[in-house]
């Protein structure tokens, strides 16, 4: 899975928003509010990589146990499919 290309990922206030550019402006109006290990996977995924990878990450930087790392990441990357955030 890989994030589909026209948004990018800014820090704002604090805060890791994410917004679109150029042609995908015109039809996504808003921008996406993500919190640390969102912000993390983000970036992750803007290259080519699969759950496992991503669960593997997230464990390599974060505390977390590998089962809650593979639920975050499986919510995580359906959610990015369920909108039409992926390639």
């Amino acid at each position: 899975m890989k994030l589909k290309k026209g948004f990018v990922i800014r820090v704002v206030g604090g805060e890791s928003v994410v917004v679109p550019v150029g042609e995908l402006s015109k039809t996504f109006h808003g921008m996406i509010n993500l919190n640390e290990t969102g912000a993390f996977l983000w970036k992750f995924y803007n290259e080519e990589h699969t759950v496992e990878e991503g669960v593997a990450a997230l464990c390599g930087e974060y505390d977390v146990a590998p089962e809650q790392a593979e639920a975050d990441v499986r919510k995580f990357v359906e959610t990015l499919q369920a909108n039409g955030f992926t390639e």
